[in-house]
């Protein structure tokens, strides 16, 4: 244990300046997809793959890798197999509706875990959720439009890949949720390097049985993944998950809405997204939504 601590990044950082470059340097993942210029599923899996070799090296280095058990292999692999199905429908989405839509789809993952929660956790619907869920849904409206017969068919095809992301990821979620409950040791790195690894063999398999490339074009492609694997699935989620426990709810909740914003952003000033007064009020309409679903509970 001793080792992990040593290894453990930014020791002397504060925890909330620490969550927020968590947060900056993974609302950067869509960009890096947007410039690697590669199929959706190619550049997911480089993102797991390149991202489980840096995991790997940091799990090796803190003595993480003696402490897994082979009975979490099991729900790994599952969690790997949600993580994939999250990352492919967030990365079609991203190519056909923009980095900015597609993250902001993907984090309304919020509505399908508390749906999830009052289903089959026996938790309950609060007042709050229940008044958040139609704000979410006109945010969504004015961000695409009302009029979805306007829409061209690469459009509507990459709303549902948005709605298919906030699905798996939820499902992914929940199932972590419950394996960190159940879990012995208190573990960093680990985890989500046996997650990415099973993420990426599931990953191969379709370019394997498609015509789609493992191929990397060019030098600026492969600085792309590599930046995404590093930053978006490494580092960045290792800033946020070391310091999450030490900082307060509310700031929990603000965090996961930098990141859409964030990534909406940058779509709008890298990417030049066509964006109205309409568009940025149905973002911000959308994520003031998903921050009461966020922090309906205190705890």
């Amino acid at each position: 244990m001793n080792t992990v601590k040593k290894l453990q990044p930014l020791k002397s950082v504060k925890p909330i300046q620490q969550v927020l470059t968590g947060a900056i340097l993974i609302s950067f993942s869509a960009v890096w997809v947007g410039l690697a210029d590669v199929p959706a599923t190619t550049s997911a899996f480089y993102r797991v793959f390149f991202g489980s070799l840096f995991l790997f090296l940091a799990a090796a280095f803190s003595g993480e890798l003696k402490q897994i058990s082979l009975k979490q292999v099991v729900p790994y692999s599952l969690c790997g197999f949600l993580f994939a199905l999250d990352l492919y429908f967030w990365h079609e989405s991203i190519l056909l509706v923009g980095p900015g839509l597609a993250t902001i789809l993907g984090n309304c993952q919020v509505f399908i875990m508390a749906l999830c929660g009052v289903l089959f956790l026996g938790e309950k619907l609060t007042r709050r959720f229940v008044f958040s869920l139609p704000i979410a849904i006109f945010g969504l409206l004015l961000l695409i439009g009302f009029n979805w017969a306007e829409l061209s068919q690469s459009s509507i095809k990459g709303i549902m890949y948005g709605l298919l992301t906030a699905l798996s990821y939820a499902l992914f979620m929940l199932l972590l949720r419950r394996i960190q409950a159940q879990k012995e040791a208190n573990l960093v790195y680990s985890p989500l390097l046996f997650i990415s690894a099973f993420c990426a063999a599931f990953l191969a398999v379709p370019l394997l049985l498609t015509n789609a490339s493992f191929a990397i074009p060019n030098l600026e492609s492969f600085g792309s993944l590599l930046a995404l694997g590093l930053f978006s699935q490494a580092v960045g989620w290792i800033m946020i998950a070391t310091a999450m426990p030490k900082i307060p709810v509310s700031i929990t909740g603000f965090v996961l809405l930098l990141q859409p914003f964030l990534s909406f952003l940058w779509d709008v000033l890298i990417f030049s997204r066509p964006t109205t007064l309409i568009h940025w009020l149905g973002v911000i309409v959308t994520l003031a939504a998903i921050y009461l679903g966020v922090s309906r509970k205190q705890s």
